[in-house]
């Protein structure tokens, strides 16, 4: 019992410091007899003598300084024979100097400064070379049950880096690579050789008995992740990818985490590059304000305004849970961030005064707004208050309180708007411009499209349709969406709101749109399912307000590129605020006396492209309950 309490008690490294001391001491005293033994006149060696303890002080220091003890004995490798080489360079050097100063070096043969270091780099190499080679022995006799053979699509530098990781700590036991680089056709990676081009995948993976594929492409673009995926789902085998180097810069996934195809990897575009030093000029050390920062986009916008170092982040939301969320959130994330929460309606002008007034935000995100399609065809009134009047009291709270710049997060549905939320949010764009023309404050608006996986929106729906087995629910064979993800609206939201100078609408160059059709397929491939076999896409014809296409401009409107080559600049018809004003007390009358058909008229009127998605016949009203 005593003996294990004091192996417990010595840390494993002052072990090791033990352990190289005696070899330094045995390599000494071993390179003294060697070179007496074999002289005219030998002589007996004192293993004690005292110059011995001037070696151990000087090569014990210097073993120290060239970071050996940094390093574990499991993982020894070339760089620690490289650095034990220079420590036995070093460390004669520096024995000899303290020799000289302790005796003159007399007694002291020259060539034991030269048999020592050979002597200490067998000594000190070896048992760590002895003990990596034994761990491993006895990782892999741990592992001896069948490891699963895989396949990996990819021959560059993440595939090697995937084989290293593989041999070194998983239960796969990789086969070969497939890759389209000719060059690389019968060579080896790690040992593993090149066995064909990424459209041999299916002979491959048969030839070589695969049970699983590996996708090491973290830089391929969408369409070509499509191709790469279409292959491996025509092998029938499961398959995994490596992730994207965004997506371990966020922490969403660790470097050697594998995880399973995402539908963002298929539907994404080249990644927009954005000028990350002017965004974090733009908003380090500032007071910044977002609304309806507990929702799926509200609460990215605020992890990515965090981590550039705020001076403060309030903010307003009206969900007491989504609230509670994104406060633990930020709070286990950014301990030292000076988070501000405040449980309110951002249409109510005694909320936004007082948070005006105490905590005095610089910049402004006006990310709250109600944003589900089909519910608000029936919901009007609550549209329009929330999305209209509460986008003016914001904007005129920026104004009263001399706020810098004010962002306001738009869709590209209110483009040539057919919905309420469509027509809401081109309202929403309209009070903004109109104010940027008489207020100091920065008016700024930027508009996307569908944002993948926010709540509410198609992912999620088809995620969970697919969990029941089915029928995925498709409004139109040919409905066509533009898609982005999360990260990247948020992103972009913070790009607008430096580059802005007040009355812009930003537009991010979105790609190609994405039929709906083909997500829904997808999406029940990656789920290892055959649509219309496994499950079934049903077509359920397109609902009130819905286009088949989206668009990002309206016809009349101008648009131009930025000094950003993914931002193109939309302008738009201006509205005079005054003119507008009255328009937004008529609504404002027609919110308070519940009045569904003067609401739907005040919006026609305000947003005449406006069509006849808001006609009072198609206005459900609030049903009485008994």
């Amino acid at each position: 019992m005593g003996m294990r309490r004091l192996v417990t008690w010595i840390h494993p490294r002052s072990a090791v410091v033990l352990h190289d001391l005696v070899m330094v001491w045995i390599a000494w005293v071993g390179a003294n007899w060697l070179r007496w033994s074999l002289a005219e006149d030998p002589r007996p060696v004192d293993p004690l003598d005292a110059e011995i303890l001037v070696v151990l002080l000087a090569q014990g220091l210097v073993l120290w300084w060239t970071g050996l003890y940094r390093g574990l004995w499991r993982f020894a490798s070339l760089p620690d024979l490289v650095n034990i080489t220079k420590a036995g360079v070093v460390g004669v050097v520096a024995i000899a100097a303290g020799l000289f100063a302790f005796d003159r070096l007399d007694g002291t043969p020259r060539s034991v400064l030269l048999i020592y270091p050979l002597a200490l780099v067998v000594l000190l190499g070896v048992p760590r070379l002895t003990y990596r080679h034994w761990k491993d022995s006895r990782h892999d006799l741990e592992r001896a049950q069948p490891r699963r053979r895989v396949l990996i699509l990819g021959a560059g530098a993440a595939g090697e880096a995937l084989v290293r990781e593989l041999r070194r700590e998983s239960s796969m036991q990789p086969v070969g690579f497939v890759d389209d680089n000719t060059s690389l056709r019968g060579a080896k990676l790690q040992g593993v050789p090149v066995l064909g081009r990424l459209g041999d995948v299916g002979e491959v993976a048969r030839e070589v008995a695969a049970e699983m594929l590996l996708i090491a492409m973290p830089s391929a673009d969408g369409p070509a992740m499509r191709r790469v995926v279409e292959l491996c789902e025509s092998t029938g085998l499961p398959f995994r990818m490596i992730p994207k180097l965004a997506d371990v810069v966020e922490g969403r996934f660790g470097f050697n985490q594998l995880k399973e195809v995402a539908i963002e990897d298929l539907l994404g575009r080249d990644p927009v590059a954005l000028e990350w030093t002017r965004i974090r000029h733009g908003l380090a050390g500032r007071r910044v304000l977002v609304t309806g920062g507990g929702g799926s986009i509200g609460s990215e916008l605020c992890r990515q305004i965090a981590r550039l170092g705020v001076a403060s982040l309030i903010v307003i939301e009206h969900s007491e849970f989504n609230l509670y969320r994104v406060d633990q959130d930020l709070r286990r994330e950014f301990p030292d961030l000076l988070f501000v929460p405040v449980l309110g309606d951002c249409g109510d002008r005694s909320v936004l005064d007082h948070v005006f007034a105490r905590y005095r935000p610089e910049i402004v995100f006006h990310a709250a707004a109600y944003k589900h399609l089909p519910l608000l065809e029936t919901q009007i009134r609550e549209a329009v208050r929330n999305n209209v009047l509460a986008t003016e009291a914001v904007a005129l709270a920026a104004d009263r309180h001399g706020v810098e710049t004010m962002v306001l997060i738009s869709t590209d549905k209110a483009v040539n708007p057919s919905s309420v939320l469509g027509a809401t949010k081109r309202l929403g764009e309209v009070i903004c411009q109109a104010l940027a023309a008489r207020s100091r404050t920065h008016f700024i608006t930027v508009r996307f499209g569908n944002v993948l996986d926010s709540v509410g929106s198609v992912v999620p729906l088809f995620r969970e349709q697919i969990r029941q087995g089915g029928p995925l629910t498709v409004t139109h064979p040919e409905v066509a969406r533009y898609f982005m993800t999360i990260p990247e609206a948020c992103q972009l939201i913070m790009q607008a709101g430096v580059l802005g100078q007040g009355g812009e609408i930003f537009v991010l160059d979105m790609g190609e749109p994405v039929k709906i059709r083909y997500l829904a397929e997808q999406m029940i491939r990656l789920a290892g399912k055959v649509p219309g076999d496994d499950i079934e896409i049903r077509y359920t014809g397109l609902r009130p307000g819905e286009k088949l296409f989206e668009e990002l401009f309206h016809d009349e409107e101008r648009y131009a590129a930025t000094t950003h080559p993914k931002i193109f600049l939309a302008t738009a018809r201006v509205v005079p605020w005054p003119e507008l004003e009255q328009g937004l007390k008529g609504l404002a009358r027609a919110v308070r006396d519940f009045d569904e058909p003067a609401i739907a008229a005040g919006l026609r009127q305000l947003v005449p492209e406006f069509g006849a998605a808001a006609d009072p016949d198609n206005v459900i009203p609030l049903q009485r309950t008994r």
